[in-house]
């Protein structure tokens, strides 16, 4: 084997090079055992501790992949909880209705008036004396989720009291990532649309650098390295860079404009001065950003003046919610904003040229006339998931 040609397959031997089956793509039955044996077992990013800024706000959540749909919401100690959105007397949502987020007091079921308060205990019934002696009041608040915080990002758990703790469960790449000033990137942009095609599908497209000058020639033409960088297997995570090409990427007037007046975009050259020490450690001067996959389904991208996240939810076999999500400083001024709003456009271009192959390729591979996936050298993240999946579900 040559060892330039093959460097992550010689550094982690224990991830293999057998082409990947297309059934973990496409069978229902494995879909399934996802579904039991992955997600409802692994803590899941469901927001950001700045969309709960006071007492009482909230955020309801569609979670298909558990069968259910929680309520996020800040308490009066300062904590955020979940609970099922189910009311404890004969199961009605206690949220419904077209708002998605707000602020409360409490959770007020519509149907016949039971009330929790922020904790989820049940609060209020209406006559509740017409009840009989085996029903208790204090054991029958909103069903609770596990919900914890990293770096200001929201998890949540389906057992509310989960074996492993979430500082646990990312481990050292939660130690690589950590530190980032992202608590102070509150500048939103987000893009989110159901794709009809397989969660796996649709995350393999960012998980590799190998598209680049291919898929976009047009938004970066000439702009980075199809291979990966500094690649580090963490459990089930797994992190890499993606780098600049030599020279590139080239700049037209207006790019070069907008860099000159801000950090806003991930084809901007320079030094990078935010990261933590465990990323880019060799400093390579081509560095553009890190590329982490926090298992299973959720994606952080960090560099210097910005961060972008992808998620992954899956709500069937064949179909998927994604959410892209761009995270910058406040602008200060015009110039700043300038540069903030082509940088933005210009990631958002690309995730568009990412996401056009999705569906695609998901409607080939259920076509079953091939029954294997060949991956490259450079495709080692998106090996690793596989296999990282395939240990959850035989565990």
């Amino acid at each position: 084997m040559n060892a330039h040609t093959h460097l992550w397959a010689e550094r982690f031997p224990e991830i293999g090079t057998d082409p990947v089956p297309v059934d973990a793509c496409i069978s229902p039955d494995y879909f399934e055992r996802e579904r039991e044996k992955l997600f409802k077992k692994v803590w899941l990013k469901v927001g950001r501790v700045e969309e709960f800024p006071q007492t009482g706000s909230w955020k309801l959540v569609d979670m298909d992949i558990w069968n259910t749909q929680i309520i996020l919401a800040r308490g009066v100690d300062g904590r955020i909880r979940g609970f099922h959105n189910t009311c404890s007397h004969r199961g009605n949502t206690v949220v419904s209705g077209p708002e998605t987020s707000g602020r409360t007091r409490h959770f007020f079921c519509n149907f016949h008036g039971w009330t929790y308060d922020l904790e989820g205990q049940l609060t209020d019934i209406p006559q509740e004396e017409e009840f009989f002696d085996s029903f208790k009041r204090c054991e029958n608040g909103l069903t609770p989720v596990g919900v914890d915080v990293w770096e200001g990002f929201v998890f949540a758990h389906l057992d509310p009291a989960p074996a492993q703790s979430l500082a646990a469960y990312l481990g050292q790449v939660g130690e690589r990532l950590a530190g980032f000033p992202y608590g102070e990137m509150t500048a939103v942009y987000a893009y989110r649309t159901i794709l009809n095609c397989n969660w796996k599908v649709a995350q393999d497209a960012f998980s590799e650098a190998y598209h680049v000058t291919t898929i976009h020639a047009g938004s970066f033409p000439d702009g980075f390295n199809a291979k990966l960088g500094d690649v580090e297997i963490l459990g089930p995570h797994r992190s890499g860079s993606v780098c600049m090409a030599d020279g590139g990427p080239k700049q037209t007037p207006v790019a070069k404009l907008a860099h000159q007046l801000g950090t806003s975009s991930i084809a901007k050259r320079g030094v990078r001065t935010e990261l933590p020490p465990l990323i880019n450690p060799r400093r390579d001067p081509n560095f553009a950003f890190e590329l982490a996959v926090l298992f299973p389904n959720f994606l952080v991208h960090i560099m210097d003046g910005l961060y972008f996240t992808h998620q992954f939810m899956p709500i069937a076999v064949d179909k998927t919610l994604w959410e892209g999500i761009q995270y910058f400083r406040p602008p200060q001024n015009a110039g700043q904003r300038f540069s903030q709003e082509h940088g933005q456009l210009l990631q958002r271009n690309a995730w568009l040229e990412d996401t056009a192959t999705m569906e695609a390729t998901h409607a080939a591979l259920a076509s079953r006339s091939k029954k294997v996936m060949h991956l490259q050298d450079h495709e080692i993240l998106i090996r690793h998931g596989y296999k990282s999946v395939e240990d959850y579900l035989n565990a």
